[in-house]
C-alpha cells in the first residue's frame, strides 16, 4: 500500500468514526437498532452539497447538514415512541422515506463539488500538502466530536441516556422521561452520521444517494471490532476504540483488497466486511471460552 493509498484510507476510516460515535450512541448506550443512518449519512451529504454549491458558506451548510440528520433521528424516535411502531421497522421506514427526500433535496441523483469551497479549502490553501492536510482536518473534528461525547455521557443527562439502555423501568420509577432520552439520543446519533455524511462530500467531492448504503454495517463493524481489540468499561474507552475500531477496519479492508491476498477483488468489498464483523462477534466468545477452560484445568491443578 503506497503512503497515498494509506492516508486516504485513514481519512475515510475517520469520516466514517463519526458514523460509529453514532452507532455506538444507539446501539450500545441507548440499546436502540437503528438503521436510520444508511438514510441520514446521505442526508448529510446532500444537504452539505446542495448548499455549498448554492454558494453557502461550508460550515454553516455542514451544521445544516447536521441538522438534517438529527431531524431524521427524531422522525424514528416519533414512530416508535408516538406511534408504538418497533424500533427497527421504524427506523427502516424513515430510512425508505430519506431515499426519496434526499433526490428532492438535490434535484437529481448526484452533485459533483469540483472547484467549489469546501472546510477543507483554506488549511489546502495553506500550503500543506492535500493528502496530509484533508486527514489532519478530519482527525481534529473527530477528536472534538469525541471529546463531546465522553463530556455529555459523563454528565447527569448522559446517565440518564445510559440508564434508559439498560433499565428503562428504573428510569421511569425515578420520574425521569424515557421518550425524551430516545428522541435526544436518536437525534444526537443521526446528527453525527449526518456530519459524517457532509465530511464525506467534502472529502470526496460529490455527494451521491446511494452513498449510504451499507453505512450501518459498517458501523457496527467498527464498533465491534474497536471494542473487541479493546475492551473497557470506561466511556473514554468505548469512544476512543470505536473510532479506531473505524479505522483499523479501513486499513484492514484496504489491505486485503490492494495486496490481492486470498484472490480478493474490490468487488469483494461487501463478502470482507461480512468476514471481519463475523470474526469480531467470534473473537470475544472463544476469548471467553479459553478462559474459562484455562480456569477449569488451574482448578484441576489445584486440586
Amino acid at each position: 500500500m503506497t503512503s497515498i493509498a494509506f492516508f486516504g484510507t485513514l481519512e475515510v476510516g475517520l469520516v466514517y468514526g463519526l458514523v460509529a460515535l453514532g452507532v455506538y450512541l444507539t446501539f450500545r448506550v441507548l440499546d436502540f437498532p437503528d438503521l436510520t443512518v444508511d438514510g441520514s449519512f446521505p442526508m448529510g451529504a446532500a444537504v452539505a452539497a446542495t448548499l455549498i454549491i448554492a454558494g453557502v458558506n461550508p460550515w454553516i451548510a455542514t451544521f445544516a447538514a447536521i441538522l438534517a440528520g438529527a431531524s431524521t433521528g427524531l422522525i424514528t424516535a416519533f414512530l416508535t415512541v408516538k406511534c408504538g411502531i418497533l424500533n427497527l421497522l421504524a427506523s427502516i421506514l424513515t430510512m425508505i422515506a430519506a431515499f426519496s427526500i434526499n433526490i428532492r433535496i438535490m434535484g437529481r441523483p448526484n452533485i459533483a463539488l469540483l472547484g467549489v469551497d469546501t472546510i477543507l479549502t483554506p488549511f489546502e490553501n495553506m500550503g500543506i500538502d492535500p493528502v496530509y492536510a484533508r486527514p489532519l482536518v478530519v482527525f481534529v473534528l473527530v477528536v472534538l466530536s469525541a471529546l463531546f461525547i465522553i463530556r455529555l455521557l459523563a454528565s447527569d443527562f448522559g446517565l440518564g441516556l445510559r440508564a434508559t439502555g439498560v433499565n428503562a423501568r428504573m428510569v421511569k420509577a425515578q420520574g425521569g422521561s424515557t421518550a425524551f432520552y430516545t428522541y435526544v439520543g436518536l437525534a444526537l446519533s443521526n446528527g453525527f452520521v449526518g456530519f459524517s455524511g457532509a465530511l464525506f462530500a467534502q472529502t470526496n467531492s460529490f455527494a451521491d444517494v446511494t452513498s449510504g448504503v451499507g453505512t450501518i454495517v459498517v458501523g457496527l463493524a467498527s464498533v465491534i471490532l474497536g471494542q473487541t481489540l479493546i475492551p473497557g468499561r470506561k466511556v473514554w474507552v468505548a469512544v476512543v476504540a470505536v473510532i479506531l475500531g473505524s479505522v483499523l477496519y479501513r486499513l484492514a479492508v484496504a489491505f486485503a483488497l490492494s495486496s490481492g491476498m486470498f484472490g480478493l477483488k474490490a468487488s469483494d468489498l461487501n463478502l470482507v466486511t461480512a468476514l471481519l464483523v463475523a470474526l469480531a462477534l467470534i473473537a470475544p466468545k472463544v476469548r471467553q471460552q479459553y478462559q474459562k477452560n484455562k480456569k477449569v484445568k488451574e482448578a484441576g491443578v489445584a486440586r
